[in-house]
């Protein structure tokens, strides 16, 4: 039996307060000057268990320091072109907010190709979208609501998924390992919308190795979850992809959809353009009439037996299996075609010469 909350803030604080200094710094920018909700976020993950807690948020801590985190947000991916190509094949953005103020971010996870860049431009860029949440969205919003606000919402964009989404699960499971192992218990709801068959079949078989907790986290909305949506946040703060009545967001769920200030996962949209020009506003960075392009940022991510870790390899099994299915039966067409053509070319046995 565990602890009593109050009980194992106390010891998780006391814990805290004898890492070394360096770790003291980073910790900074993790808790923001919200030290136990932070706490209790670790707390969370690891079940209560104050040990395995205090151990999760000093790894994380150093993988901070050992990969230069808090600097990450004064390394902008350059040059701007460069950086548009990662923005339209790695699709994200924040659309608005609720109407509890939580800030909603949209994920076109279908539609997401990954192909622009390297793998450490797209784990880099999610990083920073990450530390600009952490270190000027909810803070912000934290400000404006007069309460704290330390996470958010996220409505995941199904339309477009395809069994190539195979090749992209290494790059999947390293960003959910980033996120699960030092940002942890951020999103309160995912919402996903939008769903097609590949998603329905891979859903049955991933649900139930999920813990509880993240059960309670998931929602799976009926089409473009606009109705539902519009329950905790007003219409300007709904995805683009949930705009349109219908089961479905058709084309217009891609990176050019509508205009820049409706599609969030625009570079031209606000939010966006906001965390570009705050991380060449850090790095001093006033890029020349030829900028040249600079190298990614090389991030370690130790790769454990988490939950993240199992559901991707569980889909991973799932999609190649349904890929085999759709091998097996396109085959099965094709035999039935040449049958059909063979038959047709032999002559009628009742007709005789």
């Amino acid at each position: 039996m565990g602890l009593p909350p109050h009980e194992a803030i106390n010891q998780f604080k006391e814990l805290m307060d004898q890492v070394d200094e360096p770790l003291k710094r980073t910790f900074k920018n993790v808790h923001q000057g919200y030290v136990v909700e932070t706490l209790e976020r670790f707390l969370k993950a690891r079940e209560g268990n104050v040990t395995k807690a205090h151990k999760m948020l000093v790894d994380s801590l150093q993988w901070r320091l050992q990969n230069g985190i808090d600097d990450i947000l004064a390394k902008p991916i350059i040059p701007a072109n460069f950086y548009r190509g990662v923005r339209d094949s790695q699709l994200i953005g924040l659309s608005g907010y609720t109407r509890e103020g939580l800030p909603v971010f949209a994920i076109g996870a279908g539609l997401s190709t990954f192909d622009k860049a390297s793998i450490h431009y797209y784990v880099q860029s999610h990083i920073q979208i990450n530390e600009y949440r952490d270190r000027v969205i909810l803070p912000a919003a934290t400000k404006k609501n007069g309460k704290y606000i330390g996470k958010c919402v996220k409505v995941l964009d199904m339309s477009g998924l395809k069994l190539s989404a195979l090749n992209q699960i290494k790059l999947l499971t390293t960003i959910s390992t980033v996120d699960d192992l030092n940002y942890p218990e951020k999103t309160i709801t995912y919402y996903i919308v939008n769903v097609p068959y590949i998603f329905s079949a891979c859903w049955k078989v991933v649900k139930p190795l999920l813990q509880e907790r993240t059960k309670l986290k998931i929602r799976v909305l009926q089409g473009g979850g606009r109705d539902e949506l519009l329950k905790i946040m007003d219409y300007p703060s709904l995805p683009h992809f949930c705009r349109r009545d219908g089961s479905g967001s058709g084309s217009g769920s891609g990176s050019g959809a509508g205009n820049s200030n409706d599609n969030c996962y625009s570079l031209d949209h606000p939010f966006h353009q906001e965390l570009y020009n705050y991380m060449k506003e850090l790095s001093g960075i006033d890029e020349p009439k030829e900028p040249t392009k600079q190298g990614s940022i090389h991030v370690e991510v130790p790769m454990g037996d988490h939950e993240g870790v199992e559901l991707h390899r569980t889909l991973e099994s799932e999609l190649m299996k349904l890929r085999t299915r759709k091998s097996l039966s396109g085959s099965l067409e094709k035999v039935k075609d040449l049958r059909w053509c063979s038959m047709k070319d032999q002559p009628d046995p009742e007709i005789r010469p």
